[in-house]
């Protein structure tokens, strides 16, 4: 058999078939996933403004809590303690085949979290309570035009309009998952632990969280290039 070459097993006769793939090929386990882009900040609040009002908020929360498109939706009023700058994310909205909406539990115990807040968004979600929100503690935080729950494929359009008019080029194929992981990985450059992180976008293995790391990885080589400056410079003031 060449390398590389599917390597196939027949279960014995009268035998128990095995219940894994029985051809195996090398590395075709190996799936590899296009690395998304990473909006600027420029570029968050450029789309924030672009937006319908409404939706402002969403964008900012997207980003700056790092929350998934159910989760957004499934916020109430009492998800959000302003004084304290805490979002309780509890739910998030699944819609089902027949197109009914109905809010489930996280697929992990993770997903249940408290989640900080920058202050710098106090004056959004003051401003988006008052003229947004559903009344009432238990009033959804997003609701659509005609006081619907957001739906994937309508806000997809109303996405799309924000990009072009916030000058977003088509090319670099930003969807609202990918603020997630804008802000997730601006979590790392900040210096957020792995363990932080995981908190933080509610998972309970390290494998998604670890994706961030690079940016950790990419924060240290610019340190060590700025050391390097400094080095070139402590070494021409002695040769000069």
């Amino acid at each position: 058999m060449t390398p590389g070459a599917a390597a196939c097993h027949t279960a014995p006769a009268g035998g128990h078939a095995d219940r894994r793939n029985p051809c195996r090929i090398k590395g075709a386990a190996t799936v590899k996933v296009d690395e998304r882009p990473i909006a600027t900040l420029d570029q968050v609040f450029a789309i924030a403004a672009a937006i319908q009002p409404r939706y402002r908020l969403l964008v900012l929360l997207a980003t700056f809590a790092q929350l998934r498109f159910g989760e957004l939706v499934a916020l109430r009023r009492r998800s959000i303690d302003l004084e304290a700058m805490e979002l309780r994310v509890r739910k998030a909205t699944a819609e089902m085949e027949d197109g009914t909406q109905i809010d489930v539990d996280p697929k992990s115990e993770a997903g249940k979290r408290p989640i900080s807040l920058p202050r710098g968004l106090i004056a959004d979600i003051e401003l988006h309570l008052a003229e947004h929100a559903q009344p009432g503690p238990h009033g959804r935080l997003f609701v659509g035009p005609q006081g619907g729950i957001p739906r994937r494929r309508n806000f997809h359009r109303i996405w799309r309009k924000a990009l072009k008019k916030a000058g977003i080029s088509p090319d670099l194929d930003l969807h609202l998952h990918d603020l997630r992981h804008t802000g997730s990985t601006w979590s790392a450059q900040s210096g957020a632990t792995l363990k932080e992180l995981m908190a933080r976008i509610g998972h309970s293995s390290t494998r998604a969280a670890m994706i961030y790391q690079h940016a950790t990885r990419d924060r240290d080589h610019a340190i060590a290039a700025a050391l390097d400056a400094l080095i070139e410079e402590a070494g021409s003031k002695i040769n000069a």
